[in-house]
């Protein structure tokens, strides 16, 4: 088992972004949006063809994902709760987030980040694609966009080997 101080950051932004996600889906029903609320949509399965990403040389799986019909390269990260945005990746995609925006926080092995919430109309790696997917974008801190659980939950089945990571939707 390989683990450095890259591997320690990934780990606490995963564990961050699953707390602050717990925090804002409770925060959301404390105010009266409660899960049942929710459009049919966004818990609508994966649809489309299964997809392959190979394991890079450094021993993550990086994926180039189609988000809102602009690719954006992705480390898939199970241990991640939603799929976790870069500030310049959310700038590409127009999502146009303004300092208010940011009102939760992300603990990071730098300490803590602000972040804001957003929800993408779509997330497809190869034919494997999700609609309405929920998501984070951090303030800095995150050198990378991550491929969290937001979408890979929603596949009918993913699946690891030693080479490569088969999506299934």
């Amino acid at each position: 088992m390989r683990f450095d101080l890259s591997s320690a950051g990934v780990m606490a932004l995963a564990v961050a972004s699953a707390l602050t996600t717990a925090w804002w889906l409770n925060h959301a029903d404390a105010r009266g949006q409660a899960h049942a609320a929710t459009p049919a949509a966004v818990r609508a399965p994966a649809h489309g063809a299964p997809a392959q990403v190979l394991k890079a040389a450094d021993g993550h799986y990086w994926a180039d994902a189609l988000i809102d019909g602009k690719a954006v390269r992705v480390m898939v990260d199970t241990g991640a709760s939603v799929v976790v945005l870069t500030p310049a990746d959310a700038a590409r995609l127009g999502l146009g987030l303004k300092a208010g925006d940011f009102s939760a926080t992300v603990i990071t092995a730098s300490g803590p980040v602000p972040a804001a919430a957003v929800a993408l109309t779509s997330v497809a790696v190869a034919g494997a694609r999700v609609e309405q997917v929920e998501a984070l974008v951090v303030q800095r801190g995150l050198p990378h966009s991550l491929l969290g659980m937001s979408y890979l939950g929603r596949l009918s089945s993913f699946s690891a080997t030693p080479v490569g990571l088969t999506l299934r939707p």
